[in-house]
């Protein structure tokens, strides 16, 4: 039985025929806060308009997102279509959640265990961890394989994640495997997990933050854009296109 079962999560609304929790960043730490115990074994989506849209297109992703404990509403778009259902939605990036929780590990004592990106950037955030957040214990560090995982290998990491005595186990190999191997391992871990994407670079001060204004007008994408416009140009200009086709028009997803 899945462990979420036990507890009530905060409520979803659809968001592009997405089922999105509507919840800000201080509700969702309230909540794991107050039922961690309950909800381990279960893992936690950073939702944007990009994994969204994959969700509505793809059935086997969206199962993945839909079986998470909750899909947070990180990127804006995802929010501003949510706040029409329920007003009290707001954001909840990866950086700030990975964060929060770093920062509440003082008073509960957690432990935390980081897998994927390369060694060298893993190294800069261990520096980083311990310098910012010297409360927090860091159960382990581990850089990416750069493929997917054989169902032994899963096994295995499960296994080396309870073995360090993780409370949280915070995942960065991007959208939408990290989220897939989290559904992977559901049910195989002691800790909460969560994929955070570019959250251990963002941390490491490997890649810079959007700057405040920019995230709060809807803007983030367009720094990120202009960071690595190789890479993210083809998302933005198709599934950004998509979601807000999805948004206006209603169009249901595929079941």
């Amino acid at each position: 039985m899945a462990a979420e079962s036990r507890v009530q999560a905060p409520p979803r609304v659809s968001v592009i025929g997405v089922p999105i929790t509507a919840v800000d960043l201080e509700g969702c730490v309230r909540f794991v806060e107050e039922n961690l115990d309950a909800i381990r074994g279960s893992y936690l989506c950073l939702s944007n308009a990009h994994t969204t849209v994959m969700a509505h297109d793809d059935p086997a992703y969206f199962e993945v997102q839909a079986g998470s404990l909750m899909s947070l509403p990180d990127g804006k778009p995802l929010s501003v279509v949510g706040c029409r259902s329920e007003p009290s939605m707001g954001r909840v990036t990866g950086p700030d959640l990975l964060r929060a929780l770093l920062e509440r590990s003082k008073s509960h004592g957690w432990s935390h265990y980081f897998y994927g990106n390369t060694p060298e950037n893993l190294q800069r955030l261990e520096v980083t961890l311990g310098r910012d957040y010297p409360q927090a214990r860091i159960a382990g560090l581990e850089p990416s394989v750069f493929r997917e995982l054989s169902d032994e290998e899963v096994g295995e990491l499960a296994g080396r994640v309870d073995a360090s005595g993780a409370d949280f186990l915070w995942v960065g190999i991007g959208a939408p495997q990290q989220e897939t191997l989290c559904a992977r391992l559901k049910g195989n871990t002691h800790c909460l997990m969560a994929g955070v994407g570019g959250a251990f670079n963002i941390l490491a001060g490997v890649t810079p933050g959007a700057p405040g204004w920019m995230q709060r007008v809807g803007l983030e994408w367009l720094y990120r854009l202009s960071q690595e416009p190789r890479r993210l140009f083809r998302r933005y200009a198709v599934t950004n296109t998509k979601f807000v086709f999805y948004a206006l028009t209603g169009k249901r997803r595929k079941s």
